[in-house]
């Protein structure tokens, strides 16, 4: 009915995990690309997670600048090893001060013209501090989701972590099941997943493990309380793995004791809102026309008023990446893009159900990455 509990945790053999040198310069060619579209010489990157995309770097402190094609790496004296190890494709620049001046100063000298930055992602203090150093004959320029919208597509490296974060994210369901019983705490659940997923060799949970039991699970985000778990009604588990540097994301929702006939359709609803939007996935349909398909079935059922989010979402070496799968969202889809299908359906003071599965499309449509059963289990 659902998958076993693992024996035993993977030990995966960690050089088969590391994207090559080929992998890298193509990332940064398509950087290059993206840059000159902006007709900008050079570009500093802050957001970590663009910055091991480019690079390879896992620390929690470091800058990367490019320009012209030639690309510098900055940290701090903790990382000299580990950025030796791991850097790919860049100088590496041990700073012994602010890495912001020590960049600043790098781009001073390379005399370029237009300079771009994660508008997004740098705090006002820094970038004026960035502007106190740089000359005033270099323009500087905001750019928002350069690196992001690349990343937006997943190359076949991306796609192996991903499905793996998936396949262990998938596993944790029968932890869940087994522990969820009358009485027992949300945060018991919680604890019993998380404990799981660290066994079999997750790094972290992707967010915090959602476990929304009976009226909670009308709670779109319950994160996992002390509420005890009642002796009927919906149990949300909402969790994710990061596996390798790559997020898994997973909604199930069982039911504890009989179930009643209102709460089948409702859950058989949300059912096929999900299968129909998930259907719907395809290169060149656009994320809106997606969760049009979802929000089309729940109103069939007269239940779209209480779907009260967005579809779903990307997902990657973040929890949250684009394409936003939303009303109205004319983002076209394409081959590589990987997305979470998840709607849901919340009665204030009832109750409430949310199926989600991660989905990467295809060349011809789609492929269902998440393995976990969709029946309606009953505890």
């Amino acid at each position: 009915m659902f998958l076993a509990s693992r024996l035993m945790p993977k030990t995966p053999k960690d050089s088969s995990h590391q994207p090559d040198d080929l992998l890298y310069k193509r990332r940064v060619q398509n950087l290059e690309h993206a840059l000159a579209d902006l007709k900008l010489d050079s570009i500093l990157l802050t957001h970590l997670h663009n910055i091991r995309y480019l690079c390879g770097f896992t620390g929690s402190n470091g800058l990367l600048l490019s320009i012209r094609g030639r690309r510098t790496f900055f940290t701090d004296g903790r990382y000299t090893e580990q950025a030796a190890q791991e850097v790919r494709g860049a100088k590496v620049v041990i700073a012994k001060g602010s890495l912001m001046q020590e960049a600043a100063r790098h781009i001073a000298a390379a005399k370029i013209t237009r300079f771009g930055f994660e508008a997004d992602r740098l705090s006002v203090t820094a970038h004026q501090a960035l502007q106190k150093v740089l000359p005033k004959t270099v323009k500087v320029v905001p750019t928002a989701s350069v690196v992001d919208r690349i990343r937006m597509v997943k190359d076949d490296h991306e796609l192996t972590l991903i499905k793996e974060a998936v396949v262990l994210g998938s596993d944790l369901l029968t932890p869940a099941i087994e522990t969820i019983r009358p009485g027992i705490r949300e945060s018991e659940v919680a604890a019993e997943i998380e404990y799981a997923a660290r066994r079999w060799g997750a790094e972290a949970m992707s967010f915090e493990t959602i476990v929304a039991a009976g009226v909670r699970s009308a709670l779109p985000h319950g994160r996992a309380s002390n509420a005890l778990i009642p002796k009927r009604g919906f149990v949300i588990l909402d969790l994710g793995v990061i596996l390798h540097g790559y997020c898994s994301d997973m909604t199930r929702t069982v039911h504890v004791g009989p179930v009643p006939k209102r709460s089948k359709e409702i859950y058989q609803a949300v059912l096929a809102a999900q299968e129909a939007a998930v259907e719907a996935v395809a290169p060149g349909v656009t994320a809106g026309e997606v969760d049009l398909a979802a929000r089309s079935v729940l109103k069939k059922a007269k239940l779209d008023r209480y779907f009260i989010h967005s579809t779903g979402h990307g997902v990657g070496m973040e929890i949250h990446e684009q394409p936003r799968i939303a009303r109205e969202q004319s983002e076209v889809l394409k081959p590589g893009m990987v997305i979470t299908i998840e709607p849901g359906v919340y009665l204030p003071g009832e109750g409430g159900v949310r199926i989600e599965d991660m989905v990467v499309v295809t060349e011809r449509g789609h492929h269902v990455l998440t393995l976990a059963t969709k029946e309606l289990l009953e505890l």
